[in-house]
């Protein structure tokens, strides 16, 4: 039926982390899918905040950093699915173990020294 959208796992998504020359770059936002691999260089804080989160759930920042009904109703525009029941936020924490140590540790020291970059030029251009 037109209008139905797609259902990813969590898997599905980190598979598409925009990492790879040419592969696409999608997001998770509230447990709705996004492709930003378009989007990306469009982005006012710099396609280096996107790419912290390719393949991921990056819904706490996006809202941390708040953003305005024009950049919701783009984001709307760039869906193309939503997580599968069991990867929604609300059933995660059920479903694993895996704590945010476990995901610092899978990051290269210079991802994270990138990743701490991009939160401090954040922080310097949001006050």
């Amino acid at each position: 039926m037109p209008g139905e959208l797609m259902e990813y796992t969590l898997a599905e998504v980190a598979l598409r982390n925009g990492k790879q020359a040419g592969s696409p770059t999608w997001i998770v936002i509230r447990d709705a899918v996004y492709d930003v691999t378009q989007y990306m260089e469009d982005h006012p804080g710099g396609s280096e905040l996107i790419s912290e989160w390719a393949g991921r759930d990056g819904t706490k920042d996006f809202d941390d950093f708040g953003h305005s009904a024009d950049a919701m109703r783009l984001l709307k525009t760039l869906q193309v699915g939503v997580l599968v029941a069991s990867d929604q936020a609300k059933n995660r924490k059920k479903n694993t173990t895996d704590g945010p140590k476990e995901l610092v540790e899978q990051l290269s020291p210079e991802e994270l020294m990138k990743k701490r970059r991009s939160k401090r030029r954040m922080f310097i251009l949001c006050g």
